[in-house]
């Protein structure tokens, strides 16, 4: 799991309270342990969540302790990153992303 505490744990039980009830933009990065290119993502992930504190809503979802949602939501490879803007996904990314590519897509929801 991630350092920041900025970067929240999302799980099946919590994903439509905490991801999808949140009114503003929320990002979640779907990922596994065993994955090299999700663990090389995860520093910038709790990076953008620190510059973005307040202002994005950060979560990490490990797919293998919870597969209802990763499978609702089509995630077919990972690392990947769905914004979600009031309850509703309007981006993704899949892939080990630059941060300049997660920031643009941030900034284009707020």
């Amino acid at each position: 799991m991630a350092n920041s505490k900025n970067v929240h744990e999302a799980t099946d039980t919590n994903f439509n309270t905490d991801v999808t009830g949140n009114p503003g933009l929320t990002m979640v990065d779907f990922w596994a342990e065993w994955c090299g290119p999700c663990r090389m993502l995860g520093p910038t992930i709790e990076g953008v969540a620190d510059e973005y504190a307040g202002k994005v809503k950060v979560f990490k979802m490990n797919v293998d302790h919870n597969q209802e949602t990763p499978t609702k939501f089509h995630i077919r490879g990972i690392p990947t990153v769905i914004f979600f803007k009031n309850g509703q996904a309007v981006d993704q990314l899949v892939g080990n992303q630059p941060k300049d590519v997660i920031v643009q897509t941030i900034q284009k929801h707020l």
